[in-house]
């Protein structure tokens, strides 16, 4: 069966540390109780009418959200859109590199704080097992293939993502 999907966009914003390491933004959203509650994710969101396009939902969301001026991103690829599993979105992404000293402002109510791990890291298959996600969505924990980041759960569309994108960045398809 063929569901109507809902659109989103949202930003992957990457940068290289003092000593060159490629990091990855991931924020951690609030435990309000809500969709995506408690999860690790990226900045971004739904359209609005003002947004003349998705790479402006994301910018927007992204400043919204974390403190991200728009001017301070460097767009480097439109990526695939994604379909959430189980949630109804169709998840339009774009890579974007972000200044090392971004000072992130959080928009509290939605996020509580930016997690920064090395790409690589994220795609070392040691890194990787089933592990126990609980919010208050989701009381009793689910288990879910994932990979603990600073004790929170990376995990579902957001790893999706990651797990297509970060080889090919750390392979050179993209100058960062």
């Amino acid at each position: 069966m063929i569901r109507d999907l809902r659109t989103a966009a949202v930003l992957v914003p990457i940068y290289r540390d003092s000593e060159d390491e490629l990091r990855v933004v991931i924020v951690v959203r609030a435990d309000d109780g809500g969709q995506h509650g408690g999860q690790l994710g990226l900045p971004g969101g739904r359209p609005e009418p003002r947004d003349v396009d998705l790479l402006a939902t994301a910018l927007r969301e992204a400043e919204e959200e974390v403190g991200l001026a728009p001017a301070t991103v460097d767009v480097v690829a439109t990526l695939e859109p994604l379909v959430t599993q189980a949630t109804g979105w169709l998840v339009h992404p774009f890579l974007g590199r972000v200044p090392a000293d971004t000072a992130w402002r959080l928009q509290e109510t939605e996020i509580v704080g930016i997690l920064t791990p090395a790409a690589r890291a994220l795609i070392d298959p040691a890194a990787r097992s089933t592990l126990p996600f609980s919010s208050l969505r989701f009381p009793q924990p689910l288990l879910v293939d994932g990979i603990d980041v600073e004790g929170h759960v990376l995990w579902g569309m957001t790893l999706r993502l990651l797990d297509t994108v970060l080889p090919r960045l750390l392979a050179g398809e993209w100058d960062v």
